[in-house]
């Protein structure tokens, strides 16, 4: 890959190690080569795992991100690697939520971002985060994030 918009990138195609927190993670990003149109991309991770920060027992969500790009996107597997840095971060479940959009919102200047954090039951009470910056622009499909009120979460 030589002088591509991919040419930057440090972690596709090689080993990495996991990060220990979500502060040494490396997010990258590459060039947008479809920016004069607006789409939606998501992104999907059904076994994000963070810890309790008062019992260091862990918890577990399927988190959904969407957001229209706007000059960059997120690479994937850096992305991979920064949820997979929150498994030894100790945070309640609305501060991870919201940490992890803030970050990408930073990070990408995006048109839009959403996300919904949909977390398991710990003492018998799911607790659903969502964010988004603003509303959904219009003239993109967006579709609804399909995870059902909790029931089983399946």
């Amino acid at each position: 890959m030589t002088d591509s918009i991919y040419s930057n990138l440090k972690q596709l195609g090689g080993a990495t190690v996991m990060p220990q927190s979500p502060e040494e993670a490396i997010l990258e990003r590459v060039q947008n080569p479809q920016a004069d149109v607006q789409y939606n991309v998501r992104f999907t991770a059904p076994e994000f795992t963070s810890l309790c920060p008062m019992t260091g027992q862990p918890d577990f969500a399927h988190l959904m991100i969407d957001y229209v790009p706007g000059q960059w996107l997120v690479e994937s597997k850096s992305l991979k690697l920064f949820l997979g840095s929150f498994r030894n971060h100790g945070a309640f479940h609305e501060d991870c939520t919201i940490s992890i959009a803030r970050r990408l919102v930073e990070f990408l200047e995006p048109q839009w971002l959403r996300i919904g954090g949909y977390w398991y039951p710990r003492g018998g009470i799911p607790i659903d985060v969502h964010y988004q910056t603003g509303p959904m622009p219009e003239g993109v499909w967006i579709p609804d994030q399909g995870v059902p009120p909790y029931r089983g979460r399946g």
